[in-house]
């Protein structure tokens, strides 16, 4: 058949249309948290995250924020919500979400993870690419990262040694830590973290596993006197994963150069950039309380914190044994992930 020359330059013509639209294309991607709009993850992170993209797109990517689980529901249907578009974009901890995420659980083992924000980052983000694609293969995944380790914040009780924990109720962020908290003798209780710092000061828990990134914009340091930490040049003694999600079905709908800022700016990048900002905000919220009379912080001795990784060993066994159960081989992936976490030492 023979088109005549009006009539291609007509059918060009919508083709070149259909294009610039596309390349045209604006969009305000809903994000969505469980931390108020000041924590580090939404001022430090994601804002200017999405001010870089902004800029990259002439302002045709653009961010809605929404802290504090503003879209409604717990921080555990944080994965649902993005999966199922009511959210374009979440910051979420798998580990919310219990026995859905069982390969992540690896790396909040304790004696895995590096302690610190960006070398723990990058570990994560490296294990992420070697060992857990598939777990996550619903999702659009920006970015994950570690929080830096966990420290352990009580009101009344200092603690230094593996004794120390009997009897006392603590706040765990996941099933993890609640495993490590229960090896060592504490009892753990899960509760979202918008709940802590008022059940800490009702004696409902007796303190919590929680990073000095989080202690000022929770409140958490005007409710505990006590902090206890990790030897710096140790693995940290349990850790909560977290993670940038995305929409897979909004980011396939997107033009190819507004995916190609995204994928710039996330990955590596974006984990680099939490994990800087974590350290940061960290060292800030520690100083900070250092500097607050009547509060006393604890930097376990080495010798007590080799007790306390010893004790915890049936933490480990009793992942392995569960993963066995789901038919995961959990040997290769604890190897993996001390792997992951060595390359960052070196």
């Amino acid at each position: 058949m023979i088109i005549s020359l009006p009539r291609r330059l007509l059918l060009a013509g919508v083709a070149l249309a259909a294009a610039q639209a596309a390349q045209a294309q604006e969009v305000t991607f809903k994000i969505a948290h469980f931390l108020p709009a000041v924590a580090t993850t939404q001022k430090q992170v994601l804002q200017p995250w999405c001010d870089e993209m902004g800029q990259l797109s002439n302002g045709r990517i653009k961010c809605q924020f929404y802290p504090s689980m503003q879209l409604g529901g717990t921080p555990a249907q944080l994965t649902d919500q993005v999966k199922n578009g009511v959210a374009d974009i979440v910051w979420t901890a798998p580990g919310y979400s219990t026995g859905r995420f069982p390969k992540t659980e690896a790396l909040e083992l304790p004696g895995v993870l590096p302690l610190g924000g960006l070398s723990g980052g990058r570990a994560v983000w490296d294990f992420y690419g070697q060992q857990l694609k598939d777990e996550y293969k619903d999702f659009k995944v920006l970015a994950m990262h570690g929080d830096g380790g966990m420290n352990i914040h009580t009101a009344g009780k200092p603690l230094a040694t593996a004794a120390d924990f009997n009897g006392i109720k603590l706040r765990s962020p996941n099933r993890t830590i609640a495993r490590t908290l229960k090896a060592l003798g504490a009892t753990p209780v899960a509760m979202p973290p918008a709940q802590v710092t008022e059940a800490i000061s009702k004696g409902v828990v007796d303190g919590a596993s929680a990073v000095w990134e989080v202690m000022l914009p929770t409140k958490l340091d005007e409710v505990t006197k006590y902090h206890f930490e990790t030897p710096a040049e140790r693995p940290v003694m349990g850790a909560t994963i977290l993670v940038v999600l995305m929409n897979k079905q909004k980011y396939e709908s997107l033009p190819a150069d507004l995916k190609a800022i995204i994928d710039k700016t996330s990955g590596l990048a974006l984990v680099e950039r939490y994990g800087k900002a974590w350290d940061e905000a960290s060292i800030a919220a520690r100083n900070k309380v250092k500097a607050t009379p009547g509060h006393t912080l604890t930097v376990v001795s080495p010798g007590n914190y080799d007790a306390i990784l010893k004790q915890l060993e049936v933490v480990e066994k009793e992942w392995l044994s569960d993963a066995k159960q789901k038919n995961i081989n959990g040997e290769a992936l604890v190897a993996a992930a001390r792997e992951a976490a060595r390359k960052q030492k070196n």
